[in-house]
């Protein structure tokens, strides 16, 4: 039998969205992953560090597939769910957890680590990153880039030039510049993105808030409801996002 919209709109509505775990999307939507293995890195970076700092953590769930951690291993996030879910994960492996509103400045010491890591990181303060790593020390991340996921986030706010034209790998790589690193390397990624039912689009739009700001369910019914038929009408709902893999370098030893 096939769920009808508003079992639909009731499922995406109900589902816990703290963390940055998407594992309730399956069978709903899939996304392809870019090649470069980014949590496969980042885990083998983190062995050889002394002093590590995870930006913008989200729940941990990246971080915590590292095997082994450096003596120092801290991580920051801002959203009290998501505190709270990091804690649970990452304080039994050593990490410690700061809540940190993702504004500069990191409440870290000068030169205090020599690895910065994060994935999908909403704000990217370039100078504090420079200002926290020690001489010789890396930033190594995955960014999200330009125009990622519009298809969707069009669908219900209309067309978007002006946010278009963010996240750009060059324009990242010019900043890090200007804040005095170097760039070791910029790789980038195109990917699709298939949604099966408007449940997903439900629940994906109340956990990345920033997709379509102020989304409600109430708000934008009539736009869900074309979108249900559209699916059910075409099949899958095709999206792509777009990922950066970058790694720079603080000059020095």
């Amino acid at each position: 039998m096939t769920d009808t919209f508003d079992s639909l709109i009731e499922a995406g509505s109900v589902a816990d969205v703290s963390g940055w775990d998407f594992c309730w999307l399956e069978g709903r939507a899939t996304e392809e992953r870019p090649g470069w293995g980014y949590a496969r890195q980042l885990a083998d970076r983190l062995t050889n560090a002394s002093a590590s700092l995870d930006v913008q953590t989200g729940g941990g769930e990246v971080l915590a597939e590292a095997a082994t951690f450096p003596a120092i291993a801290v991580a920051t996030e801002s959203w009290p769910p998501n505190v709270a879910k990091a804690t649970r994960l990452l304080h039994p492996r050593g990490v410690v957890v700061v809540a940190d509103s993702d504004e500069p400045p990191l409440p870290f010491a000068d030169e205090a680590f020599d690895l910065v890591t994060s994935r999908h990181p909403a704000t990217i303060w370039w100078h504090e990153i420079a200002r926290v790593l020690r001489p010789g020390g890396t930033y190594f991340a995955q960014h999200v880039g330009p125009a990622s996921a519009f298809e969707l986030i069009e669908f219900f706010l209309g067309p978007q030039p002006e946010a278009r034209r963010g996240r750009r790998p060059d324009s990242e790589a010019a900043d890090a510049r200007a804040a005095g690193l170097d760039i070791v390397d910029l790789q980038e990624a195109t990917l699709r993105i298939e949604i099966y039912d408007v449940a997903a689009v439900v629940y994906l739009l109340r956990k990345v808030i920033w997709w379509v700001p102020g989304f409600t369910t109430e708000k934008y019914r009539e736009r869900l409801r074309d979108l249900h038929d559209v699916i059910q009408q075409h099949g899958p709902f095709i999206a792509h996002s777009r990922r950066h893999l970058i790694e720079a370098r603080r000059p020095g030893t």
